[in-house]
């Protein structure tokens, strides 16, 4: 987590976080982390939570809420003993959350381990025998290893939902609720969303007791410093649009939105070919490609990612400049959580969302989430379709699956090529992808 001691106070809220009923020797910690000053969820979330007191809070992303609960959590477990458990929808996230609590808990002597499915188990049953803090997971991977006899929640006393809304989505109710029956009565349990639905009322008065309930910003709302555009353009036209913008914002960090894995390849392999650095992220890569592609998009060493929903949670990457929505969510609420990605602390950013003109009525469900009118802009010129390139494979260095091609320009004609175990070429109409994911391109031209 970023430092917040520059993040915008709402008014009405408390300077410090010294003013919340943090311990001496944690606040110590805090202070020498940089972290001044609260963000409103943390404001409010903090001293209920320190009393114990479960909590339903409703916040947009990218507000701070990882500190919102892991301060109470880990305080917690240091005065009173006990553990604490924090569920979360994805794989990314989860590791977000770890190195989020870790940097404040470390010092205290936190140990914390990540459960999460698409990489072996054994070194997580490892870290299990070392009787952890904090266990961070994903609800199916937990699942399996309470089934298995490898983890039991005796002694837990906080649990922490994350991104209820999205565990839900994706299916996680059943395995969620397990949990929670299995879960200690006394127990605190904090619930946090950036959405609000009936599915998680249920789940909030099925399993919570009387819940202060913090809404910092009405469901649906999306973040105050994105700028909002929409471009009305027909299935076949949205590449050349995304060549015209690309270009147009050619010096900012972009996330774009893919609804599904297939599309998301296709439109990465695509952006190689117009000569920019792409990496993508999506439900076919392994756990290492998307952990590596991720970390190639935080150091900028590529411009662009490409991701499907499942990155709309989970991705803490600072100044991303650009969102781009190549398709549209299936669901309304997955556009807030999209464009959450730019504009966080406190930052600006921007949205542009690519819409064929039989989806204009699921534009209007998105104004009634979010409250608001989307500005509609004419097409810009868009420039000529691009002919595929002809790509040659470099030597791969072994770990690092590096791609780097050379365009031949717009009008070459030629299909993409790669060269094949044997150093023999032949063709292909998509560039052959090594284990990391990762793609690099160069223009020749416009």
């Amino acid at each position: 987590m970023s430092q917040n001691n520059n993040y915008p106070l709402k008014a009405g809220t408390a300077g410090l976080f010294s003013d919340l009923g943090i311990g001496k020797n944690f606040l110590t910690i805090l202070t020498q982390k940089g972290f001044l000053i609260p963000t409103p969820i943390q404001h409010q979330v903090i001293p209920g939570a320190l009393e114990g007191k479960d909590v339903v809070g409703i916040a947009q992303t990218g507000t701070g809420k990882t500190l919102a609960f892991g301060i109470p959590m880990i305080q917690r477990i240091a005065l009173y003993k006990g553990k604490g458990l924090v569920l979360v929808p994805t794989r990314e996230l989860a590791l977000q959350v770890e190195q989020s609590l870790n940097q404040i808990g470390t010092p205290l002597g936190l140990r914390s381990v990540v459960l999460i499915g698409g990489v072996s188990q054994h070194a997580q049953v490892r870290a299990l025998k070392n009787n952890p803090h904090i266990v961070i997971a994903t609800p199916g991977r937990l699942a399996d290893l309470m089934k298995q006899g490898h983890y039991r929640l005796d002694g837990v006393n906080v649990i922490t939902l994350d991104e209820a809304d999205r565990m839900l989505d994706v299916g996680f109710f059943p395995e969620i609720k397990r949990i929670l029956q299995a879960a200690s009565k006394d127990r605190q349990t904090m619930l946090f969303s950036a959405t609000m639905p009936q599915s998680i009322s249920s789940l909030a008065s099925a399993f919570m007791k009387m819940p202060l309930r913090i809404e910092i910003a009405p469901q649906g709302t999306s973040a105050e410093n994105v700028e909002q555009e929409v471009f009305v353009v027909r299935k076949n036209d949205k590449m050349r649009l995304l060549d015209s913008i690309l270009e147009e914002y050619k010096t900012e960090t972009v996330l774009i939105f893919s609804r599904t894995k297939h599309g998301a390849k296709r439109i990465a392999r695509d952006i190689l070919h117009m000569g920019h650095t792409v990496t993508e992220i999506h439900g076919n890569r392994s756990q290492s490609q998307r952990q590596m592609a991720l970390a190639g998009f935080k150091n900028r060493r590529f411009r662009i990612m490409v991701a499907t929903d499942i990155a709309a949670r989970g991705i803490d990457v600072r100044d991303i400049g650009l969102v781009i929505n190549f398709d549209l969510p299936d669901n309304s609420e997955d556009y807030v959580h999209r464009i959450g990605r730019t504009a966080r602390m406190g930052r600006s950013g921007k949205a542009i969302s690519f819409v064929a003109p039989s989806e204009k009525a699921d534009i209007k469900k998105i104004e009634r989430l979010i409250r608001k009118s989307l500005p509609i802009l004419t097409l810009p010129k868009l420039p000529p379709e691009r002919a595929r390139p002809v790509f040659q494979e470099r030597q791969s260095i072994p770990g690092r699956g590096q791609f780097a091609g050379r365009s031949s320009g717009r009008n070459s004609g030629a299909r993409p090529s790669y060269a094949g175990p044997s150093g023999g070429r032949r063709q292909t109409s998509v560039p052959r992808r090594s284990n990391g994911g990762e793609m690099r391109g160069r223009r020749s031209g416009r």
